[in-house]
């Protein structure tokens, strides 16, 4: 299995005691399965997709990514399992506006020592972008910045893609076709995802749905 969770409990602190987010989560995804996460908002979506990156610690339960035990491992070995093998793709894009969007797109492909250049030409022209290589995040619509992201995130061949309402900031004909460029260049990668929505018609795409409420697979 790509990702395992096993009873996955976490909480926040708050100045009226702990509030459980994560309540006893379990499931798991396999490479080059797709999974929808949904449920409304505060129910530990976002949560529990920056406790599988790595990004937040969790107080009890297991998560494997890659077969490796996140509790078990210090902050440099997991940004070193998030360079090597897990993209993350976010509604805010994070682009370095400094770059050029080829060197945004080739920017954790080099990190991870997996600078292909034929890979990265090929998920760029998928994504339309092949005519804005030589131009700059601030000068491309936000329907083009989050195909320059979600390229960055491919490029370096993730096992694990992990996106946070990737196509929420764009309208319904520009949300559809960025998703079906990202399912095609996930199925021919072989990576898993999990992609949190909000919307039943991109949920309906992926091969698996988990429904969140109240910090609970329901």
């Amino acid at each position: 299995m790509l990702l395992e969770f096993d009873k996955v409990e976490k909480s926040f602190p708050t100045s009226d005691g702990s509030v459980p987010v994560l309540r006893g989560i379990s499931f798991d995804l396999a490479a080059g399965q797709t999974l929808a996460l949904t449920g409304e908002s505060g129910s530990g979506k976002s949560t529990l997709l920056h406790v599988a990156a790595g990004l937040e610690g969790f107080d009890g339960g297991t998560v494997k990514v890659a077969g490796q035990p996140l509790g078990q491992l210090d902050d440099a070995a997991r940004a070193a399992l998030r360079r090597n093998d897990i993209a993350l793709v976010f509604q805010q894009f994070n682009l370095i506006p400094s770059l050029t969007v080829a060197a945004n797109i080739a920017f954790q492909a080099r990190l991870a020592g997996r600078d292909d250049a034929d890979h990265i030409a090929t998920v760029s022209a998928a994504l339309g972008l092949s005519d804005y290589l030589t131009k700059y995040p601030e000068t491309l619509s936000g329907g083009q910045q989050q195909r320059v992201a979600i390229a960055r995130a491919l490029a370096a061949k993730p096992k694990l893609l992990l996106a946070d309402e990737p196509t929420g900031n764009l309208d319904e004909g520009t949300a559809e076709e960025v998703l079906e460029q990202m399912l095609d260049l996930v199925a021919q990668t072989g990576a898993g995802l999990m992609l949190v929505t909000h919307s039943p018609a991109i949920a309906g795409r992926m091969q698996r749905r988990l429904h969140l409420k109240n910090g609970q697979l329901a």
